[in-house]
């Protein structure tokens, strides 16, 4: 069985604390992301990352991958559920079926008989000693589906392959609203566990990739704006990208680092519109000067050192 070092993969200690991993994840994912990284390998690079994140940042998981190693998976499927996919069972504990919960109500019988006093769905009776035979409703079941901000964003129709408990796979077609929220759970009907009475429902919970630009808080998105060290001077106009495309945006003068620009309805769906968009001002300093531009903070500089002296006096 193959082994994974997902420590190794996020570039932290064993004893990393989820903080750290955390920071290590969102560093590792703004890095690798493909719409930012388009070398090849990357994507992979990226998805080992999110594989990797997926369980140490669960408690339970890191747990058994601690405790288990490669074979941590097959600990996991038989925790119950559907085999390799990360579902719980929602319901009574403790009970495989409806008989089980009758006789743990009334404390009678043994050995899957009561004394009497049922009558079973159908209208037949039975007697003392005999079995009690109720059809259930099968269980529900709950499952995480990973999307990236902007297609939870848009929204639309996705396909999932679902393991089943038999060891097969089933192909679903599932519609995202658009702007699901994380932990907003999406329920399929009728695609959970068998029963006489019918099928439980799925319910898929929405986990929300970190985004490389963007920070999603509630309905609203917080971004940042590089600008250069004139146009925060002097004020300007420049781009920003949205969820949705490219705005212009106006830098106002005497702009200081850390400032924000807010941007109405341009954030993140919400109904039939959407939450707000947070940028905050950048200042960048150029890494490398041209010859003219050296000059032109010379020149401020001198100007700058004359005004400090010159109020001194």
């Amino acid at each position: 069985m193959e082994f994974t070092d997902y420590y190794e993969t996020l570039g932290v200690s064993r004893t990393a604390s989820e903080e750290d991993i955390q920071k290590a994840y969102r560093k590792l994912a703004r890095q690798f992301h493909p719409d930012v990284n388009k070398s090849d390998g990357a994507e992979d690079r990226f998805k080992e990352v999110g594989e990797a994140y997926e369980v140490l940042k669960d408690p339970e998981k890191r747990a058994k991958y601690d405790e288990y190693g490669a074979a941590w998976k097959q600990m996991e499927q038989n925790s119950g559920g559907f085999p390799g996919f990360d579902f719980n069972g929602v319901g009574p504990a403790g009970f495989d079926s409806f008989f089980d919960i009758l006789e743990h109500m009334f404390g009678q019988g043994g050995n899957g008989k009561f004394t009497g006093g049922f009558r079973a769905y159908g209208g037949s009776p039975f007697t003392s000693g005999s079995r009690v035979n109720i059809p259930i409703r099968g269980a529900d079941y709950e499952a995480s589906i990973r999307l990236m901000l902007e297609e939870a964003a848009a929204g639309g129709t996705r396909m999932l392959t679902i393991p089943t408990p038999d060891g097969q796979e089933r192909r679903l077609r599932v519609n995202i609203p658009r702007g699901v929220t994380p932990g907003q759970r999406i329920r399929l009907a009728g695609q959970g566990g068998a029963g006489d009475r019918g099928s439980g429902d799925l319910y898929l919970v929405a986990d929300i990739v970190p985004h490389p630009q963007y920070v999603l808080s509630g309905h609203d998105l917080h971004t940042q704006l590089r600008v250069p060290a004139w146009m925060a001077a002097l004020g300007g106009k420049t781009e920003l990208k949205t969820l949705t495309g490219k705005v212009k945006v106006s830098v106002a003068k005497g702009t200081e680092s850390g400032r924000q620009i807010r941007l109405k309805g341009q954030g993140y769906p919400k109904g039939e519109g959407a939450g707000d968009l947070y940028a905050e001002i950048l200042i960048e300093v150029p890494d490398r000067l041209s010859a003219e531009q050296r000059d032109a903070f010379e020149t401020l500089k001198s100007i700058d050192l004359e005004t400090v002296h010159n109020g001194s006096e």
